[in-house]
């Protein structure tokens, strides 16, 4: 996943489960951008590898070490970050991995499927909890869209080795825990998205709660770390990758990043027919790793929405931008030279579309009106809706009555006293991702 800093971020699904967590990723060449990137090498078979001693098909950064319960990826001190990440790609296929997550606040552990094209499958631990993982996807470097991080129940995968799998095809993505499917995703509810270029694999642990991070990045993993309590392994033994495609390399035909488009040397691309995973579970919960609206134009070279530190050495010093604005921005809110989203009442208001709300959904305006509070709605599918309600306002509405009002103007506010500074009214901004920038700090 080759992650580290996570830029600004104004609009996410849930300002109270998701953190801006910051994050950089890099390709050596991408293939979207460049026509003269080399070829991926094929792994065009099945291997069952033994992690107790060293493998010949990864290579190692940051140390990790072996022994008879397998490779460990330990977190003693602020910046490590031991991973291994395979010589080879599979072109579509199934990954299974035995595997026990590191503990401690503000560790991560990842096991992650990424394409050079920043296609990506994911699988993290917070090893602030022993009882649930994640599992995510991209689609080239787009963070387009904030509901593809989900949680999964997951009791006891820090004390005991369990199995996970990832399964892709073109029709399916399939997350599994000890053979049970948690999660399904198909090409049409990827809005555009689905990864579908050659893959390699990248398992490795993290310290996320790093003091050095970002406050938003040690949010999201749930730290701080206190290395003192370490150190803190995360463990494989073993890895069985069987590729769907056949032959000696991966070849971009064009630019465009289509599998249909990938040639194989030798082989064929996807061979299989397998048959979709039929009656996949409903997401339960969105994941606080979600990515956030962040997507500048050299995805290719530095900085992706992603959460694992996949970084060569200097990429991590790329400079972020400054920005003065932000898609979905409601009307009269504006950005200070920090970044810092200022709401009207501390910046001049412009003018707004008018809009009176039904005398049920109008609030107190006593002077001594407490906060007002932010609720999560969640559909059946797991995408969650921000509603913000203030004082004295009736519950807040159901998803589908927010959709329906979905045409309505952007930012709607009510009407209010020349002599208040109250807001009247709810923002409601239904885009790619619900709003919310830091909710809490701007309040």
């Amino acid at each position: 996943m080759r992650s580290t800093i996570r830029a600004l971020a104004v609009l996410a699904s849930a300002a109270s489960l998701v953190a801006p967590s910051i994050a950089q990723t890099w390709s050596n060449c991408n293939p979207t951008s460049r026509s003269d990137c080399p070829p991926n090498s094929a792994l065009g078979r099945t291997v069952n590898i033994d992690l107790s001693s060293a493998s010949d098909s990864f290579t190692a950064q940051g140390n990790p070490t072996y022994g008879k319960d397998g490779v460990s990826f330990t977190v003693a001190k602020s910046g490590d970050s031991p991973q291994l990440i395979s010589k080879w790609y599979i072109m579509f296929g199934k990954v299974e991995i035995s595997l026990k997550a590191a503990p401690g606040a503000g560790i991560v552990s990842s096991f992650v499927l990424q394409s050079d094209t920043l296609d990506e499958i994911d699988w993290e631990w917070l090893g602030a909890d022993a009882n649930e993982v994640q599992s995510n996807y991209f689609g080239k470097g787009q963070t387009t869209t904030y509901n593809r991080g989900a949680f999964h129940k997951d009791p006891g995968n820090q004390s005991g080795y369990k199995k996970y799998t990832i399964e892709w095809t073109p029709n399916q993505i399939v997350w599994q825990i000890d053979g049970v499917t948690v999660r399904t995703l198909e090409p049409e509810n990827a809005n555009g998205q689905y990864p579908q270029s050659p893959m390699n694999v990248r398992i490795g642990a993290w310290s996320g709660g790093d003091s050095a991070n970002s406050p938003g990045t040690i949010q999201w993993s749930r730290g701080p770390t206190d290395y003192t309590k370490g150190p803190f392994s995360m463990k494989v033994r073993s890895l069985m990758v069987q590729d769907y495609s056949t032959g000696t390399q991966y070849v971009y035909g064009d630019q465009t990043g289509t599998w249909r488009s990938i040639k194989s040397v030798g082989g064929t691309i996807f061979s299989g027919g397998n048959k979709p995973v039929a009656n996949s579970p409903s997401i339960t919960a969105v994941a606080s790793g979600q990515p956030l609206p962040f997507t500048p134009q050299q995805t290719d070279t530095l900085v992706r929405a992603s959460v694992y530190p996949w970084v060569p050495g200097t990429s991590s010093q790329a400079p972020q931008p400054t920005f003065s604005n932000y898609p979905g921005l409601p009307v009269g809110w504006s950005v200070s030279d920090s970044g810092k989203v200022v709401p009207p009442s501390s910046a001049p208001m412009s003018q707004a579309a008018s809009f009176t709300p039904s005398p049920a959904a109008l609030p107190s305006a006593s002077p001594g009106a407490s906060k007002p509070s932010v609720i999560v709605k969640f559909d059946d599918k797991g995408f969650s809706t921000l509603v913000t309600v203030y004082p004295g306002t009736t519950p807040a509405p159901s998803v589908d009555s927010l959709q329906n009002n979905a045409n309505g103007p952007a930012a709607p506010v009510a009407a209010k006293s020349a002599g208040s500074k109250l807001f009247d009214g709810i923002y409601l901004q239904v885009i790619s991702g619900i709003l919310a920038f830091f909710f809490n700090q701007v309040w």
